[in-house]
C-alpha cells in the first residue's frame, strides 16, 4: 500500500513527485512509468526552449505558469549542475500582416508583465546579420535546456528523499473504490494506492476513461517533424528565431532552435498523427485511428482547420515546401541543409464539438487527480504545475 502513485514519468510527473515527496518525507511516494527510461515521449521530443510566456492569454493558468516556470527552471538547473543556456528569442516579421501581429504580440507581452523589446530591420539585422525582416521581438528571457536530463535530475533527488521508480510498467486498469485505488499492470501484479495522479500526456484521456470517468474529450496527436542544420552552420543564428505565430492556428510554426550541444535545429510542422507513440518516418496504429476517427470532435476539428492540415501535410511531403517557410526569414539555408532529426508527437486535447482545449485542464475523482491536458509550455512550467499539483491532492 502506497500514500501515493504517480503514474507518468516525463516531466510534469517527475515534477509532482519530487515536490510531493519535499512536501511528505514520510510518505510512501511511488512512480509508475511504462517505458524503460524517464522522459522517451514529449518532453525528451520537443525543442528543448524554456519560453518566456509571451504568447498566451493574459490570466490563463498558461500564462501563470510559464512565467513562475522561466524563473524556477532556470533556478533548479543552476543549483543542480543542469546545462542552461539563457540565449534570447527573436520573432521576426517577414510582411505586413505578420507586422501588426507582432505588435499585438507585443501589446500582449505588456499585459502579461514580460520585458520585451521591439526592433526595426537594422536593428534585427544587427543582431542576426543572416536573418531577414521588417521587424522583430526581442525576448531575452527565453533559454534553452535538455529536458530529459532535466527530468532525471528530480527523479535522482525524488528517490534521495526516499521515492521509488518502477519502469517497464504498463498500466492497464484503474479501479477506485472509497477506501483504495488499485493499479493493475500488464504483467499481472496489482499496485494499491490510498491517492492516485495521473500524468500520461499522450495517453491522458485513455487513463481517465480506464478509471470510467465521464470526459467529453480525446486527445489527438500530431506529428512534429523536425530536421537539423549542418556543423558548419551551428553558428548561424545567436538567438532563438521564431516566425509571428498565426493567431487562427494552435502552433507556433516552424523555428530554428539552438540546442544546448551547440547544434541548431529546425521545425518542427503541425501535421496529423495516425499513431500516438509514431516516431519513425512512416507509423500507423489501427488503433490510435480507430479511436480518432469514431471520436467526432475530430471531424469537427479537421474541417475548421482543413485548409492549414493540408499546407503541413504539402510541406511534409515536400521538403521544398518546408525549406520556404525558413527562408522567408532565414534565406542562406538551402535544402541540403537539412539533414534529419528524430520527430516528436504533440498531444492536442479536442473536445467533441472539435474546439482545442488550449489550457491545462485537470479532473479528480475523491482518490485521484488526473491531469488531462498539458499543453506547451508544459516543460517550462513543470515546477510550478507540480507544486499545484501538490496543493491540489494535499488539500483534498
Amino acid at each position: 500500500m502506497h500514500d501515493y502513485v504517480i503514474i507518468g514519468g516525463g516531466i510534469i510527473g517527475v515534477s509532482t513527485a519530487w515536490q510531493l515527496q519535499k512536501r511528505k518525507p514520510s510518505a510512501s511516494i511511488l512512480l509508475i512509468e511504462k517505458e524503460s527510461e524517464l522522459a522517451q515521449h514529449q518532453t525528451g521530443r520537443n525543442s528543448g526552449v524554456i519560453h518566456s510566456g509571451i504568447y498566451y492569454e493574459p490570466g490563463s493558468l498558461k500564462a501563470h505558469f510559464c512565467k513562475i516556470g522561466v524563473e524556477e527552471t532556470l533556478s533548479f538547473c543552476r543549483k543542480n549542475d543542469v546545462a542552461i543556456e539563457q540565449c534570447g528569442k527573436l520573432i521576426v516579421a517577414t510582411n505586413k500582416l505578420e507586422y501588426e501581429r507582432m505588435l499585438a504580440l507585443y501589446d500582449r507581452a505588456q499585459e502579461n508583465g514580460l520585458e520585451v523589446e521591439l526592433l526595426d530591420a537594422a536593428m534585427l539585422e544587427t543582431k542576426e546579420p543572416n536573418v531577414r525582416g521588417s521587424g522583430a521581438i526581442l525576448v531575452n528571457t527565453t533559454g534553452i535546456v535538455d529536458y530529459t536530463n532535466m527530468t532525471r535530475k528530480m527523479a535522482a533527488l525524488f528517490c534521495n528523499l526516499g521515492g521509488q521508480t518502477q519502469l517497464d510498467s504498463k498500466v492497464v486498469g484503474v479501479n477506485e473504490t472509497d477506501n483504495i485505488v488499485d493499479i493493475f499492470l500488464a504483467d499481472g501484479t496489482r499496485v494499491a494506492a490510498k491517492n492516485l495522479i495521473v500524468c500520461a500526456g499522450l495517453m491522458a484521456d485513455r487513463l481517465a476513461i480506464m478509471q470510467g470517468l465521464d470526459i467529453d474529450f480525446r486527445v489527438i496527436p500530431y506529428r512534429g517533424e523536425y530536421y537539423q542544420l549542418p556543423a558548419n552552420k551551428n553558428n548561424i543564428v545567436k538567438h532563438l528565431i521564431y516566425p509571428v505565430p498565426d493567431p487562427h492556428v494552435p502552433f507556433l510554426g516552424i523555428h530554428l532552435t539552438r540546442m544546448i550541444d551547440g547544434s541548431v535545429t529546425v521545425g518542427p510542422n503541425a501535421l496529423q498523427g495516425f499513431k500516438r507513440e509514431g516516431y519513425g518516418r512512416l507509423n500507423f496504429s489501427v488503433i490510435d485511428t480507430y479511436a480518432m476517427i469514431a471520436f467526432p470532435g475530430f471531424w469537427n476539428a479537421l474541417r475548421k482547420n482543413f485548409k492549414s492540415g493540408l499546407h503541413e501535410f504539402w510541406n511534409s511531403i515536400w521538403k521544398h515546401g518546408y525549406l520556404k517557410q525558413i527562408n522567408k526569414y532565414c534565406p542562406s539555408i538551402t535544402i541540403n541543409d537539412l539533414k534529419p532529426y528524430p520527430t516528436g508527437i504533440r498531444a492536442m486535447t479536442v473536445r467533441r464539438n472539435g474546439s482545442l482545449i488550449d489550457d491545462f485542464l485537470i479532473i479528480d475523482s475523491p482518490r485521484t487527480l488526473h491531469v488531462c491536458n498539458a499543453p506547451s509550455p508544459a516543460a517550462t512550467s513543470a515546477i510550478p504545475i507540480g507544486s499545484y499539483i501538490c496543493d491540489k491532492i494535499l488539500k483534498d
